[in-house]
């Protein structure tokens, strides 16, 4: 793990200083991410830029990349999920604060003043995720409702209850059209 950041942050500091963070986290420390994955082997790389926008909000300008392992919802087999997410997001401290934001302005809210990298990352990979994971070199599948001639052999061997009911109710005819009722 590359750690050239702290665990946590005041961002109006590091807003006025224009810092910058990176580093890597391991995803089995993602604990809200970690049941949607396949497994938690592997890690997040990111880069936080702090500063300051016209209204002298705290800005973090945040990069995340990950190779996520997933299970494709098609075939049922482990992938290789790629990640690459940008983001602009503004530091806020209540919901009354991000009520006022503008509706393009996107919110990250501080806990007690504080901002976690781990929670700043993970929140991104839980956007960047697909909502139905799908190996992205799968072939198509083809499904089809024809019977097969084995099943439909089977099918013949089934017991059916009513098949001579339409014979019994004519008088033994089984042309309705011909002729004399």
């Amino acid at each position: 793990m590359s750690r050239e950041f702290p665990d946590w942050i005041n961002p109006w500091k590091a807003a006025e200083g224009n810092r910058i963070f990176s580093g890597t986290i391991p995803l089995a420390r993602l604990e809200r991410l970690g049941p949607l994955l396949a497994g938690t082997e592997g890690e997040a790389r990111f880069q936080a830029s702090f500063s300051l926008d016209r209204q002298k909000r705290a800005v973090v300008d945040i990069e995340v990349e990950a190779d996520l392992p997933l299970i494709c919802q098609v075939s049922l087999e482990e992938y290789r999920h790629a990640i690459s997410r940008k983001s602009r997001l503004v530091v806020v401290e209540s919901e009354r604060e991000q009520e006022l934001l503008p509706e393009e302005v996107e919110a990250t809210s501080t806990e007690e003043g504080r901002l976690g990298f781990e929670a700043l990352v993970e929140d991104e990979l839980l956007l960047a995720l697909p909502q139905i994971p799908r190996k992205p070199d799968l072939q198509e599948l083809q499904f089809s409702t024809d019977e097969e001639p084995a099943a439909a052999e089977q099918k013949s061997d089934t017991y059916k209850p009513f098949a001579g009911l339409e014979k019994m109710l004519h008088g033994g005819r089984t042309d309705r059209n011909s002729g004399k009722d």
